[in-house]
């Protein structure tokens, strides 16, 4: 494995280096050599981003779903006048 040395590091981009490496709890070694993976093509970027919600279940209920769904929540449409006053 070679050693590369860079050279006209500033502030700002050490500062931004430091910053990224701390919020991703990795080395400075390891964000630098992501980045230059990443803009030299030798690393690809998942196409779509992973989420951790509900995505896979939208459009998933049938028309029975639906009908039960309804039947069972009809009671949350009906306001008691006596909880207003």
């Amino acid at each position: 494995m070679k050693t590369i040395t860079v050279r006209g590091v500033d502030e700002n981009l050490e500062k931004a280096l430091r910053k990224r490496a701390k919020s991703k709890n990795e080395s400075m070694n390891k964000i630098i050599l992501n980045i230059l993976k990443k803009e030299t093509g030798l690393k690809k970027e998942k196409p779509f981003k992973t989420y951790n919600d509900l995505d896979n279940l939208a459009g998933t209920w049938s028309e029975k779903d639906l009908d039960e769904f309804n039947s069972n929540t009809d009671i949350f449409e009906k306001v008691d006048l006596q909880d207003w006053k």
